[in-house]
């Protein structure tokens, strides 16, 4: 069993197939070096240590070793392969073009060597090529893709945890602690701890915590960042697969259908999680959605360059209250609110005039729940050169936001005490 961005026991369609085969199972972490993929971010490796720490305390209680190798997935597969005898391996797609590339080369090398190579859908509802338009094309526009995923969408019966691993002999692994995860000279991640709780535990505290309360009233508080309860922080599990879509949709749904939660309220929190779809269908068919422009002409945009009111952006010291108060929760929890993350973005592009790469570089580095496909597809959207971006000229104000959605100046006052 291959582990990337699926880092959980419970719901896990390719744990649970290699599993169902009756051998042993190599559980198997690869740190990938390989060139196309791009490298992960300061705070998503902090996550990531965490959360793979904690896997593999799940998987030691229930008999098993989770390995942890670095390299090239290819070199990395054969060699365990070798060493193991194993005859098939298992693992959760991935979306991006690299990783598609990488996996379509591994399973046609393992099949050329007669084990089997089986890959399942583990971290999406549905895959970016089964919801089509009338025209049969992929949908570009959020609205009518979110009503094809009500009307198709029916999740399968959820999958439980192992008890039990048939494991094979202790294998040489290497120290996870040697990957340099955590960040030193300087640890810039002291306030992350008592923020969040990576792996599968968490995940399952956030979204009963949630949907046992705070989701009936999410349409009215889901864009006040002063609320700590507004919205379900269940973004950097998802990013790290230690929680499935599907395991929210059953879990929200059984709260609607048993009455312990607004429907309206309920229904819209869904809809976010489909945003993140809807974001990995434009990813899978416009693979440079992280480097080009979705629209082709914002090529001509006469972007600003301006490494003074960039850095001053990245620090939180621009003199704009809600931009600040952003990025300086940013850089702090590595987290900012969605409300706000709409705000900062378009201070970058439209005030600042600069481009929406130097926005996505920085989230990508900074945030723990960086994600391949939301990250790209919503910084363009803000720029007006993603899909859906309409109107592309709209421009958040940062005064009348912050009026209006952080009317007693709590959370500007929380990150930006000199006021």
């Amino acid at each position: 069993m291959w582990f990337r961005r699926d880092l959980r026991l419970h719901d896990n369609p390719a744990l649970n197939a290699a599993i169902q085969t009756g051998a042993p199972v190599v559980c198997l972490y690869i740190l990938e070096t390989d060139s196309t993929l791009r490298p992960m971010g300061g705070a998503s490796q902090w996550w990531l240590d965490k959360s793979l720490k904690r896997l593999r305390e799940s998987i030691e209680d229930i008999g098993g070793q989770l390995l942890f190798k670095r390299g090239l997935a290819r070199e990395t597969l054969d060699e365990i392969v070798s060493q193991t005898g194993a005859n098939a391996v298992f693992w959760n797609r991935r979306y991006d073009q690299a990783g598609r590339d990488i996996d379509s080369d591994i399973k046609q090398s393992l099949k050329q060597q007669g084990l089997g190579a089986e890959s399942y859908n583990g971290s999406l509802l549905t895959e970016p090529w089964t919801q089509k338009t009338g025209s049969g094309g992929y949908y570009k526009v959020f609205t009518p893709y979110w009503k094809s995923v009500q009307a198709n969408y029916q999740p399968s019966a959820e999958l439980g945890a192992p008890t039990q691993l048939k494991s094979v002999p202790k294998i040489e692994t290497e120290n996870i602690e040697d990957w340099g995860l955590h960040p030193t000279k300087p640890d810039w991640s002291t306030e992350f701890g008592p923020k969040w709780l990576p792996g599968e535990e968490g995940a399952a505290q956030r979204l009963q915590a949630f949907i046992s309360g705070p989701v009936s009233e999410y349409k009215d508080h889901r864009n006040r960042p002063d609320l700590e309860k507004g919205t379900s922080g269940l973004s950097p599990h998802l990013a790290f697969g230690e929680i499935g879509p599907a395991q929210i949709w059953r879990a929200t749904q059984a709260k609607i259908e048993a009455g312990n939660a607004n429907q309206a309220n309920a229904m819209t929190f869904l809809s976010e999680v489909v945003w993140r779809e809807f974001s990995y269908v434009l990813l899978y068919h416009n693979p440079e959605l992280a480097t080009e422009n979705y629209k082709p002409a914002f090529n001509a945009m006469p972007w600003r360059e301006d490494e003074v009111g960039l850095k001053a952006w990245q620090q939180g010291q621009t003199g704009y209250p809600i931009v600040d108060a952003g990025m300086r929760q940013l850089w702090a929890i590595g987290w900012m609110h969605n409300r706000v993350r709409m705000i900062v973005a378009s201070f970058l592009t439209k005030h600042l005039l600069l481009h929406w790469s130097h926005g996505e570089d920085w989230f990508w580095d900074t945030l723990v729940d960086a994600d391949p496909a939301a990250n790209s597809a919503s910084w363009q959207w803000t720029a007006g050169s993603g899909a859906d971006a309409a109107p592309y000229f709209r421009v958040f104000n940062p005064i009348t936001q912050g009026e209006k959605f952080d009317e007693s100046g709590d959370y500007v006052r929380e990150w930006c005490p000199e006021l």
